[in-house]
């Protein structure tokens, strides 16, 4: 029922009573106070009495009958006539009564009309009453003037004035009294709703507390994920549910649970962002509802309807304004989902991604730990080996310098070259090492020199295995150009140390009688050099390690080979230097294979 509808029915219910409560009043008036009737007065006063008590009823009835609801104006517009009729009635019957207050009856339809209709009534019910007054007026000078003193127009216009009055001020301030009771009534609607909206705040700031709570429940993103989800089924109830990330243009589903989960779109599952309902979001950056999916807009929906789905709803993960992917809810029935609770998905998806935020930054911060602790170990493992590597040299060559200096006189001449020979061999491990470490310190601070010219890389791999072979007779290594060649440009002299790195380490870690294989040529715009032996092998996971400062592989098969593992490290800075790679292919027991790469300088021919 409409507030206006209300307030008319009150109105014309507190008329009624005022109606009925007014009957008692006429029959004492008719029947008690009045006993000097004219001929013929008396049963007109009881007639008009009983059409009053009998239209009082019937109002009364009528007012909380369901027909008021369908003409409450008509109603109350007969109501008002009814009134009218009788008081004017009782106005004329006792006219006879000199100096009698019955025209005050006036005010009270006044009242009434002022009442219903505010100040309008208030002013067009004078405008009616004035007639009633000449009437009541006319019948007093014809019928009751005794002496005759003719028709008094003050008797009509100074009660027609009063009434004009009284009518504005008690319409005006009916008019105002309802305007403050819409404005109440407007006041206390907007409470109710603010308090309704309010609760309904708490109650997703509730649920979204509990998600937060689920979703950081756990560093790990699958064990998040799971808990979000149970937490998720409580106060949104869904038949699929799934978190998807976007990774280097592919949707990722992270987590997915419901209809179809391992089937359709499963945990871990890929394909292209393309047209997808994904691409849509990231687009927008705000939740997207697909009410009914039955035009299948989106490619994953057919796959929906073949599972019964028809409803769905994406709200974007957002870091800030950069959208890393969606939490997508499902329901069976069209247009399933309240306003309220996608505006709820909304908020959980930016919750979402700050917990996916929160464990990749717990997880590249665990990441760098890690490292930072790997390469403190390796830094202890090479002062180690530095300190070791230092001092067996160091001490050979302290050891035969005093045998020199205190049994000189002792020695033969054989002796004497053997152990000049030892000193001599010793310090240029020493300056091996110093040099790489040096080299490395260079390479750091970005002080490591180049000079660039044409350079030659076949004759360069002649001279390097040459240099090598003379250098040791127990592994044979042998070089084989293939074809003419371009040259290069480079620093001959930086190219020839990882040369001479790669062929060491071959060597060093091939068997006795084995064979060192160094092939040069030319494959598309650079020139490739592959150095393979037939050692122990460099197992998989320690392949990016050995070109790391400090770091060797661990190859139970070949122990007791020493080195600093800053070989390998500054080789791949030469190369790359160079605008070339350094690559190894190997496996356990097999060997290894590593392939310099070069960019060819094509205006230049051999």
């Amino acid at each position: 029922m409409s507030h206006e509808l209300t307030r008319l029915r009150e109105t014309e219910r507190w008329i009624a009573w005022v109606r009925l409560a007014a009957v008692p009043f006429a029959i004492v008036e008719v029947g008690v106070l009045t006993s000097n009737y004219p001929r013929g007065y008396e049963k007109w006063a009881w007639a008009t009495t009983a059409t009053l008590a009998a239209g009082s009823v019937l109002l009364f009835f009528l007012s909380r009958s369901p027909a008021f609801e369908r003409a409450p104006l008509r109603i109350g517009f007969l109501a008002l006539l009814l009134d009218t009729a009788v008081v004017t009635a009782f106005a004329l019957i006792y006219q006879f009564e000199i100096g009698s207050p019955i025209r005050q009856l006036f005010y009270v339809l006044l009242v009434e009309a002022a009442v219903r209709y505010g100040i309008r009534g208030g002013i067009i019910m004078p405008a009616f009453l004035i007639s009633a007054l000449a009437l009541t007026e006319w019948w007093r000078e014809a019928r009751f003037d005794q002496p005759p003193h003719g028709f008094q127009a003050d008797h009509v216009v100074f009660p027609w004035g009063l009434l004009t009055l009284t009518g504005l001020i008690v319409g005006w301030l009916v008019d105002r009294l309802r305007r403050e009771t819409a404005t109440s009534q407007e006041q206390v609607e907007e409470a109710e709703r603010l308090r309704d909206e309010l609760g309904r705040r708490a109650d997703v700031l509730d649920a979204a507390t509990r998600c937060a709570r689920a979703l950081s429940s756990s560093l790990e993103l699958d064990e998040a994920f799971e808990a979000f989800i149970r937490e998720l089924r409580g106060f949104v109830p869904f038949d699929r549910v799934a978190i998807i990330l976007e990774e280097g243009g592919a949707a990722q589903v992270m987590a997915v649970s419901g209809v179809g989960a391992e089937t359709v779109f499963g945990p871990g599952s890929r394909q292209p962002v393309g047209e997808t309902l994904l691409a849509e979001v990231i687009r927008m950056g705000q939740p997207v509802y697909r009410g009914d999916m039955s035009d299948a807009r989106y490619p994953e929906e057919r796959e929906f309807l073949d599972l019964g789905l028809h409803c769905r709803v994406a709200a974007p993960l957002m870091q800030g304004a950069h959208t890393i992917g969606m939490i997508s809810v499902v329901r069976r029935e069209a247009r399933a989902f309240r306003e309220q609770e996608v505006e709820l998905v909304g908020l959980l998806g930016r919750l979402i991604a700050s917990a996916v935020q929160n464990v990749r930054a717990y997880e590249a911060e665990r990441s760098t730990v890690e490292e930072l602790r790997r390469l403190s170990a390796l830094r202890a493992d090479f002062v180690s080996l530095v300190s070791h590597e230092l001092r067996a040299p160091m001490a050979s060559v302290v050891g035969s310098a005093q045998t020199l200096q205190q049994r000189w006189r002792e020695l033969s001449p054989e002796q004497r070259d053997s152990f000049l020979a030892l000193i001599g061999s010793e310090t240029g491990r020493l300056a091996a090492l110093v040099a790489d470490v040096l080299d490395t310190s260079r390479i750091e601070a970005g002080t490591f020199t180049y000079r660039f010219d044409d350079v030659d890389v076949g004759a360069l791999v002649r001279d390097s295995v040459a240099g090598i072979s003379l250098a040791q007779d127990e592994v044979n290594v042998n070089a084989n150009v293939r074809g003419e060649l371009p040259r290069v440009r480079g620093d001959r002299n930086r190219l020839q140390q990882v040369l001479t790195n790669l062929l060491d380490n071959a060597v060093k870690f091939s068997p006795a009688g084995a064979e060192v294989s160094v092939s040069v040529y030319q494959e598309n715009s650079r020139v490739l050099v592959d150095v393979a032996d037939h050692g122990p092998g460099i197992a998989k996971d320690q392949q990016r390690l050995i070109f790391e400062k400090f770091g060797r592989s661990h190859m139970p098969s070949s122990p007791g080979k020493p080195g600093t593992g800053l070989g390998l490290f500054i080789a791949r800075s030469i190369a790359e230097a160079h605008g070339g790679s350094l690559e190894v292919w190997s496996a356990p027991e097999r060997g290894a294979t590593f392939t310099l790469s070069l960019p060819v300088e094509t205006s230049i021919r051999v």
